[in-house]
């Protein structure tokens, strides 16, 4: 589907406008740079300001994203996070997969915070995979099967769709704006193979067609080519693009901890094949690192504090998924893996965040090489087994023992708060842009 009239003014450069200069199209990229949940949608909402179009490329409402504004929470999960800017339109490209009620669910939720004029600023391919209730019943079944060897899974139906789209049994948008007969004749074929397999799997295929007859209505407006919309902001020099990633690199399907990853390519290669744009025109690529580690679910974690430590990350940073609710596993910085992501993604500047969790612990440990049998290892491992035995050796940094979230300027900071960032960045070897102090949207400092 095209995008239709999508108005003049929408596709209009900022220097039409307003009388800004247009700045130079390639698209920055926002990406995890541990197991998620590293406080990307706040970095998004810093750049979206003075972005012209704003992507999610990947995963699906498995995702979540928290942006305080004028003392309201808002929880994104498909949506972008610059749907609360004005001047932001916001594309969910083709590597995404959607929920489409829980789309709906989350706009609804929104509007009732304040969320205004978000219809004429959502497009959605038309590529993008559809993710059925039914998908979100099997991923429950799926981790059930595997008893003990669980993986931990929201249980949002995202591996099942990405499963189905890889066997090409999938459903698009496409699909479901085009001939509806056939969509609902495919559709029981889809229900009746999954019953194969669980035969108890209660889907009232009736009452579902009838849903989604009416959510095809709804979503018909917002659905269109974005690979064209998109390419039409690049070659107008519309303004700066911003793509904001989903989990992280360290759950990438590729190279994350296999098997206990995400099903999408969440790393920076997945803006390009998430959203039909050529590798030349991503610019920027802004690695996110929470100031500790945390993940959520099962799999190996190396620099996990099971103690007190860990308890009082946990408590301070009130680290619960936003998905799933889920208390999540805490630990300390782990630079391995933030070498290892760097590699994979080629971060051009880092952000800090939940710096401000740190204040009132006396040292804090950063992780700074694996060990097995007291061999260093000199890559990080692909083999679970292995990571299970590793050995972290640490450096210790002395705390700062005060509150930091008043603090707007770098050097302001304490002397340790400070050496604490500047070790980060000498250990990773990539300049650290941007240091988060506090939950507030103004409570981060930009240092260059």
């Amino acid at each position: 589907a095209a995008c239709g009239p999508l108005s003049f003014e929408a596709r209009k450069a900022p220097s039409e406008t307003s009388g800004e200069m247009a700045a130079a199209t390639k698209a920055a990229v926002v990406i995890g740079a541990q197991w998620g949940d590293e406080g990307k949608g706040k970095l998004v909402d810093v750049l979206a300001k003075s972005s012209r179009v704003v992507c999610r490329c990947a995963g699906g409402n498995n995702a979540g994203h928290t942006v305080i504004v004028e003392g309201k929470m808002y929880d994104f999960h498909l949506l972008p996070s610059g749907i609360i800017h004005s001047n932001c339109m916001c594309i969910i490209g083709n590597g995404v997969v959607v929920h489409i009620p829980g789309l709906k669910s989350e706009i609804e939720k929104n509007v009732a915070k304040g969320l205004t004029g978000w219809q004429d600023r959502l497009r959605i391919s038309d590529r993008a995979h559809i993710v059925f209730d039914a998908h979100q019943t099997i991923d429950g079944l799926e981790e059930l099967e595997k008893g003990k060897t669980s993986i931990g899974t929201t249980r949002k139906g995202i591996g099942p769709c990405y499963s189905a789209k890889a066997a090409r049994s999938g459903f698009r948008m496409a699909d479901l704006l085009g001939n509806f007969d056939e969509f609902a004749a495919r559709f029981r074929v889809f229900i009746a193979n999954y019953r194969k397999r669980y035969p108890d799997l209660q889907v009232d295929i009736d009452q579902e067609m009838k849903t989604y007859r009416e959510l095809a209505e709804w979503i018909r407006p917002m659905v269109c080519d974005t690979v064209d919309l998109l390419h039409s902001y690049v070659e107008s020099n519309a303004g700066p693009i911003l793509i904001e990633g989903a989990n992280a690199t360290m759950l990438d399907i590729d190279f994350g901890t296999y098997p206990y990853v995400t099903s999408s390519s969440c790393s920076a290669g997945g803006a390009c094949t998430g959203l039909g744009l050529p590798p030349n025109a991503i610019g920027d690529v802004y690695g996110v690192v929470k100031a500790y580690t945390t993940r959520v679910g099962d799999g190996a974690f190396p620099t996990e504090d099971l103690g007190e430590a860990g308890e009082k990350l946990q408590s301070i940073g009130r680290e619960f998924g936003v998905t799933t609710g889920r208390k999540r596993r805490c630990g300390w910085l782990d630079t391995v893996i933030l070498n290892y992501t760097k590699k994979i993604n080629g971060f051009t500047s880092i952000c800090v965040t939940k710096l401000d969790i740190l204040d009132t612990f006396d040292e804090i440990k950063i992780g700074v090489r694996y060990r097995v049998d007291g061999v260093e290892l000199k890559s990080f491992p692909a083999d679970m087994n292995v990571l299970k035995k590793v050995e972290v050796d640490y450096v210790t940094m002395p705390g700062w023992k005060t509150d930091i979230t008043a603090v707007r300027r770098f050097d302001d900071l304490p002397v340790a708060a400070k050496n604490y960032v500047l070790k980060m960045q000498e250990l990773i070897g990539v300049p650290v842009k941007w240091v988060g102090v506090g939950p507030a949207r103004d409570a981060m400092i930009e240092l260059f």
